[in-house]
């Protein structure tokens, strides 16, 4: 005969927010229309503000279908209008109001800025093999500092965290700045190393007062299934 003992069952633990901390899902922006020498794009505060491609607001959409019922309570923006147009549809399908979060925008590149990285990163410049090599955006003349872009960075996450205890917030972003939190996160050696987060991925992060808890990077299974 079996004792009380004996008939207790522990299972496997599964992963559960602590309390008062935040889920936040970092959602790269849709791909952007592509730079053109005759056209440049329009600025905002020195940055390139290019709109979405047409490829882009399918990934908006893709975004909006897979996130509508993952009991998101927020949603928050950056200046740059990318990431307001990929917001837009989860925000009608959820009645929501997107807030801005200037800190989130993407690095400063300086010297580089309005298509010049691209063109730049094609030609093969010799700063772009720098940059790899010395895991830092500041090789490019004049851009933002590593310091200054992870502080803002840091001091935005803490925000956005202590504004919203116990809930789940989608956060329209980056390529550079998810790499950016997400190699702080995971204590990456190599600070690039999160720098390839596709257009429209999903990558999902818990905050608990200064732990940053790494879910999910970079989930683009929604861009790939079929969509009608």
């Amino acid at each position: 005969m079996s004792t009380p003992e004996q008939e207790i069952e522990y299972r496997q633990h599964r992963f559960s927010p602590p309390p008062g901390s935040t889920e936040i899902f970092l959602v790269r922006h849709g791909e952007s229309a592509p730079a053109k020498g005759d056209a440049p794009f329009d600025l905002v505060d020195g940055q390139a503000d290019p709109d979405l491609a047409p490829e882009g607001r399918d990934h908006a959409e893709r975004v909006g279908r897979r996130l509508a019922d993952e009991r998101i309570s927020a949603l928050y923006v950056t200046t740059l209008r990318r990431t307001s147009q990929t917001a837009a549809p989860l925000a009608a399908k959820l009645g929501l109001t997107p807030e801005v979060e200037a800190d989130l925008r993407e690095i400063h590149l300086g010297d580089w800025e309005n298509g010049l990285f691209r063109r730049y990163t094609h030609e093969g410049h010799p700063i772009i093999e720098k940059l790899w090599r010395e895991q830092r955006w500041d090789v490019i003349p004049s851009a933002e500092t590593m310091e200054t872009f992870n502080g803002r960075l840091r001091a935005a996450i803490g925000r956005l965290a202590a504004a919203n205890p116990d809930r789940r917030i989608a956060v329209f972003t980056h390529g550079g700045v998810i790499g950016e939190i997400f190699a702080n996160a995971s204590a990456a050696k190599n600070r690039f190393a999160f720098l390839g987060a596709d257009n429209g991925s999903i990558s999902h992060l818990v905050v608990s007062g200064d732990d940053w808890m790494v879910r999910r990077f970079n989930d683009t299974s929604h861009l790939q299934s079929p969509f009608g």
